[in-house]
């Protein structure tokens, strides 16, 4: 069995939240002015500002001019959308509250409080962590590498389906693969009217994408050696049955 999965690390919390803030492509922002959406607005520091660039409009923008002190209270909403068409493409949402300062003619936001929503619950994020974290190193290419193995290579997902517990795939009609980071790639189960999530860990972490390529060449080597059937071949044979 030698090595298999000797990796099981995960991103922390602060790694996690700090991943949706750098890919998410809106943000919804709740303030005394009301509510607006914005689409490819925000940016952020290295320490985990965000900042954001408003139209001359903006309630926001209004309202962070007329503010005592001129730092209004708010809350931002950033959600992580699977690149892959599966049930229920939301994987997480990250709020942060605190204060707006403007800075050079763009708005700077402050957290006072930052909780990230995953499957398993909500977490409150720790803001000292969340400050020093960094995005995971693949962020930017998940969606690109995902797509390319969903629309590509399906034939390798469902070999993938070897290393997954035999009952985490009963029932399953749909494998896709949901999620990667550093650590590993996370595979969605769907079944007739359920779905599931499994993680398959990397040997060792992958720190850009030629990395990334190599663990997942050794994932494929386990599967096509492991003594299981593919889970979809065997839903199809018991179907015909």
């Amino acid at each position: 069995m030698g090595d298999r999965h000797t990796w099981t690390a995960v991103p922390s919390m602060a790694q996690r939240a700090r991943t949706v803030l750098a890919t998410a492509w809106s943000c919804a922002v709740t303030a005394e002015g009301g509510r607006e959406e914005f689409i490819g607005a925000h940016t952020v520091a290295e320490d985990g500002r965000v900042l954001l660039r408003l139209p001359d409009d903006s309630l926001l923008a209004a309202a962070a001019v007329c503010a005592p002190r001129g730092e209004p209270s708010a809350v931002l909403e950033f959600a992580d959308v699977a690149p892959v068409p599966v049930r229920n493409r939301i994987r997480a949402r990250l709020w942060l509250a605190g204060w707006f300062a403007p800075e050079s003619g763009d708005l700077t936001f402050r957290a006072t409080r930052i909780v990230l929503r995953e499957a398993g619950g909500a977490v409150v994020v720790d803001l000292d962590e969340f400050a020093g974290a960094d995005p995971d190193p693949l962020a930017t290419a998940e969606s690109r590498l995902l797509t390319h193995l969903a629309d590509a290579h399906p034939d390798a997902v469902e070999r993938l389906t070897r290393l997954v517990e035999p009952d985490s795939l009963h029932g399953a009609v749909r494998v896709q693969p949901l999620a990667v980071d550093r650590h590993g790639l996370t595979l969605r189960i769907e079944r007739a009217r359920t779905h599931g999530d499994v993680r398959l860990p990397f040997h060792r972490p992958a720190d850009d994408v030629s990395q990334l390529s190599e663990r997942m060449h050794v994932l494929l080597a386990q599967a096509s050696a492991a003594n299981r059937p593919r889970a979809l071949q065997r839903q199809r044979t018991d179907g015909d049955g």
